[in-house]
């Protein structure tokens, strides 16, 4: 498949079999994920792979919607923000960027290896923070659902290449 084609295929899954993937899929897409740019190269990232049902139920308790539930494994990808690099003419912490390029890694890599996923951020953050016993440098930014989807990516509503440049 190629890239475009791969882009195209990922989609926001709210539905998942309780088949927990393959420890070498999870591998491979941290791998993909190692990989993933970042300003300066810093890396400020941290990834808590989650597929214990106890340690989930727990996760569950961040996010309301009972859909999440379904899914057999949730990454959260959390900025450190003390490792993160800040821009010198106005401070600007550039961890969520970094974050946010890893991610998509991840949510492309899962594509690819036939698993589904889903970017969650509307999440209580001060909740996931305790719930994971991060120290106060580490934010939670996402939480990603990755299984094997049991619902189907419904058409995407894309914007023009018109409209999307200046």
């Amino acid at each position: 498949m190629n890239f475009l084609e791969l882009v195209k295929s990922r989609y926001s899954s709210r539905k998942y079999s309780d088949k927990i993937p393959e420890k070498e899929k999870l591998h491979y897409i941290m791998e993909c994920v190692r990989y993933a740019p970042s300003a300066v190269n810093f890396q400020p990232w941290l990834f808590k792979i989650i597929t214990d049902k106890k340690e989930l139920e727990s996760l569950h308790s961040c996010y309301k919607r009972e859909w999440i539930k379904s899914a057999p494994c949730i990454i959260v990808a959390c900025a450190n923000h003390e490792e993160s690099w800040h821009r010198k003419s106005d401070d600007k912490d550039h961890s969520d960027i970094d974050v946010a390029i890893a991610v998509e890694h991840l949510c492309l890599a899962a594509t690819e290896q036939g698993l589904a996923s889903c970017w969650v951020c509307n999440f209580d953050v001060t909740l996931c923070r305790e719930v994971l016993s991060l120290p106060s440098e580490v934010e939670p930014v996402v939480l990603v659902p990755i299984g094997y989807a049991e619902d189907e990516a419904s058409e995407k509503k894309r914007k023009s290449i018109d409209e999307i440049t200046l």
